[in-house]
């Protein structure tokens, strides 16, 4: 039985997933590891390690598998020496201490020179290599001193699994220009940053073997690439003017279109084997969730199915618990909720949350379809955030879209695993490999009433980050 591995390493969670080249499951495995939250926001590059080890060594012995490819979380930043050690721990993207350190290399570009190097008008925010870099240089001069890459997840793994040191052109996000080179007008500004980028290669290319002494040594491993990329295949999502929305930690929107129009807070990859992808990352998501879950000492998933209706009077929440990434790109900004009163309970909180989520997508979602001057007719959705059916619901009322739920909670994982059919020559191309492998499970339809009180709440939604935005400035201090 000849098999492919997918690994999705993500915010909170190792994912692998094992499938047959007709796309039925053999085996899987969830595993997660932890967050330090202090002044930033860390993890251990070693947790990453050990859990792709052990999902490896429990998929040994079923199957044959033809190749391995990893994906991961992005704007994660690992700073390693000559050997691959780390310096120091893993800066996730949520970190947001190099947000004065971006502004200072963003200042000296204009935006139309940035579009000249990018396509596109990327910020140099808190999470842009760039910033971490220019960070990790002034706060501590000695480790930068010694750091010979700044590694991507995916690429830290891969080095160790093979050896050897890549990247790939969809990854590197705000560092790349259209001809999937590194940007050097932009890297220049940060004396040092191109010797300790890794060298690029395509997606689809082999990147090395697994390493002796390691489960399935000499097994093929592609190259792959970042995890809005690899979910965007794991949900089908392949084709002209199809639309994506993976929930996780947070929301992250995709649009596929040729057309390209520059659009503030929008991330516009280079086209790709076809495929050029719009996205709108969001901050926080699932991650919401998780949050109140916390606060109420309750499980997040119970909590999203027991949520109250929403009504014109239902509170409104705003998920900025970190700041906000696309398409407002604004560290400042901080969660909030309005129009409680005496009455408001966990039900009617947890709808809040719900809604406020789904909206900070669908601003995002907007941002894409002005960038790529397409709107899409429906949208695949899945992650772990899709799990629940009442906010899929909730969802597709807010986008006034369909919203159709791909089978599995690892879209990641499984886009990986679409990458390495193809790489490794069992499938002609992503197209035939994401329709023979991916399977939709439920579409939800939205409901006319509810879609008029989201388009009204909307509107009260954006008036509520504005009128908050300078008093939630202040208070970000």
């Amino acid at each position: 039985m000849e098999c492919l591995i997918g690994i999705d390493v993500g915010t909170t969670s190792v994912k692998a997933v094992m499938i047959t080249l007709e796309g039925q499951r053999v085996d899987e495995t969830s595993a997660r590891y932890p967050t330090q939250r202090g002044e930033g926001v860390e993890q251990d590059p070693g947790d990453w390690w050990a859990l792709v080890l052990q999902a490896l060594a429990q998929f040994q012995g079923k199957g044959v598998v033809r190749a391995i490819c990893l994906t991961s979380q992005v704007n994660t930043h690992v700073f390693v020496d000559a050997c691959l050690t780390p310096l120091y721990p893993a800066i996730v993207w949520q970190d947001g201490r190099a947000s004065s350190a971006g502004a200072e290399v963003d200042v000296r570009i204009s935006v139309e020179d940035k579009i000249k190097a990018l396509g596109a008008p990327i910020p140099v925010d808190a999470s842009h290599a760039l910033a971490r870099m220019n960070w990790m240089a002034g706060t501590h001069p000695d480790l930068w001193a010694k750091t010979a890459h700044v590694l991507l997840p995916r690429d830290y793994l891969v080095a160790r699994l093979t050896g050897r040191v890549a990247s790939d052109p969809m990854s590197s996000v705000g560092l790349v220009g259209t001809d999937l080179s590194y940007a050097t007008r932009l890297i220049d500004l940060m004396p040092g940053a191109f010797a300790r980028l890794a060298p690029l290669a395509d997606p689809l290319s082999m990147v090395g073997r697994v390493r002796d002494g390691m489960p399935f040594a000499g097994t093929p491993v592609i190259l792959g690439m970042m995890d809005a990329w690899a979910s965007l295949l794991g949900l089908g999502v392949v084709r002209e003017g199809q639309a994506m929305y993976v929930s996780g930690t947070s929301e992250v929107t995709g649009l596929i279109s040729a057309q390209v129009r520059p659009e503030p807070g929008v991330i516009t990859f280079p086209p790709w084997s076809g495929i050029t992808l719009h996205a709108g990352p969001t901050q926080a998501g699932g991650a919401s969730l998780d949050w109140l879950a916390r606060l109420l000492g309750r499980q997040a998933v119970e909590l999203a199915e027991s949520a109250a209706g929403i009504t014109a009077q239902s509170p409104l929440f705003l998920p900025h618990l970190q700041g906000e990434r696309a398409p407002l790109w604004d560290m400042a900004l901080r969660g909030t909720f309005a129009g409680l009163t005496s009455a408001t309970g966990p039900q009617e909180l947890a709808a809040a949350v719900l809604e406020g989520v789904a909206f900070s997508a669908r601003l995002a979602l907007e941002a894409l379809q002005r960038s790529a001057a397409t709107v899409p007719d429906q949208v695949r959705v899945g992650g772990g955030g899709a799990a629940s059916d009442r906010w899929c619901q909730i969802r597709a009322n807010v986008l006034g879209k369909p919203l159709v739920r791909v089978r599995g909670m690892d879209p990641g994982a499984m886009g990986a695993a679409v990458i390495a059919g193809v790489g490794c020559g069992a499938m002609a191309d992503l197209p035939s490999a994401a329709e023979r492998l991916v399977r939709t499970d439920r579409t939800f339809l939205p409901d006319p009433t509810q879609v008029a009180l989201a388009e009204a709440r909307f509107r009260l939604w954006q008036d509520l980050i504005h009128q908050t935005r300078s008093i939630n400035a202040a208070l970000a201090g």
